[in-house]
């Protein structure tokens, strides 16, 4: 059970989700210390560092400019605001920051070498340092590695299926190219999902197909509860329970047994009781901090307690995969190409995201 396998069926992986819960939580356990040790969770900090105004139309996302909802939206931050962020996050114990900017892919320019020099800053306070900027193409990843880039998250959402359900204006197939482009670079790649979206069981075992057959498997993948956000279209949605973020936690741990699972969006819902069975199924890392982008996160000083209770230990930065070395901007390899890669843009039509669009206006 605790060996990789890049061959799973949809079948396979909904018979493991619906196994008797006793018997699922034990067989992930089983796998989970086969691959990592069980008291050590990573803490990592998610930074937006520019906030709303994104083009896209994702049902689940506040900061789609098209919809009406109350954050606040803001350009993106300098690099000193960042490096006294990564300040407050290493204070607090993370070793991982996860920078994320409201874009639908990256740009050559001056913003993107702007966080080119935040990884540069954040990789030299020797923490790990993790983006989140939308679809990027091998050039960009490239530069990203040499300024020392540790991870790349890009998540698939839900299946491919239930993604055209969600999302209309891009495909599933540019989630799985940026991927790929990540992968031709010494970046690790971060890739996951939401549940709570209206999705089936189906959904939940299609996404982790996706996940499972890619060479090699992600070496992290966040696992988020939908956290419903007035003025989406799944702002009707209802909270995920604790049983099934659990099951979830537990399939995806022996689906991907050296992959790190991220217990991630809507933890903030959950009991120190429930999470821990989220870390007993699996979970080795969590995001602390009062927000996730723009939506309530757990507090730094009850995680401090929550991990004291459970015994946990944080994990070291770069314990996994060792820190690489930062380049210069002066002495890279490789320079902006100003290119203009065509993205898809689906054709089809979600009524509930059209419906809100118009009221947004």
């Amino acid at each position: 059970m605790s060996i990789t396998r890049h061959n799973l069926s949809k079948d396979e992986i909904i018979a493991i989700y619906n196994k008797p819960l006793m018997e699922l939580l034990y067989d992930a356990a089983t796998v989970h210390r086969a691959h990592h040790d069980p008291n050590v969770v990573q803490i990592s900090t998610l930074v937006s560092i520019k906030t709303g105004g994104c083009s896209e139309d994702c049902g689940y996302c506040p900061q789609a400019k098209r919809y009406q909802t109350s954050i606040d939206s803001n350009d993106l931050m300098s690099v000193e605001e960042v490096r006294e962020k990564a300040l407050d996050a290493k204070s607090n114990g993370s070793s991982r920051v996860c920078m994320g900017a409201a874009w639908r892919n990256v740009k050559d320019g001056q913003e993107f070498d702007q966080v080119l020099e935040m990884v540069r800053t954040i990789n030299k306070m020797d923490m790990e340092v993790c983006c989140t900027l939308g679809m990027i193409t091998e050039n960009q990843a490239q530069r990203l590695s040499e300024a020392g880039l540790y991870a790349y998250n890009h998540n698939l959402d839900t299946s491919e299926e239930y993604y055209k359900k969600v999302i209309s204006t891009r495909g599933f197939e540019d989630r799985l190219q940026t991927i790929d482009n990540v992968r031709k670079t010494n970046i690790t790649v971060c890739s996951g999902g939401i549940i709570g979206m209206g999705e089936s069981i189906e959904d939940r075992a299609g996404m982790l197909v996706a996940l499972s057959t890619l060479v090699p498997q992600p070496e992290s993948t966040p696992i988020n509860a939908l956290v419903p956000v007035a003025g989406t279209p799944l702002q009707e949605e209802k909270l995920v329970e604790i049983w099934e973020m659990i099951r979830m936690v537990a399939t995806t741990r022996i689906v991907l047994p050296e992959t790190q699972v991220r217990l991630s969006a809507g933890r903030v819902n959950m009991s120190r009781e429930g999470q821990a069975m989220c870390f007993l199924a699996g979970a080795n890392s969590i995001f602390s901090g009062d927000k996730l982008l723009t939506t309530p996160n757990n507090d730094a000083n009850e995680d401090a307690k929550m991990f004291e209770v459970l015994g946990l230990k944080n994990q070291q930065p770069f314990a996994k995969v060792q820190q690489r070395e930062s380049i210069g901007a002066e002495d890279s390899k490789f320079a902006a190409l100003g290119e203009k890669p065509k993205w898809s843009r689906p054709g089809h039509t979600i009524e509930r995201n059209l419906e809100l669009s118009t009221k947004g206006k």
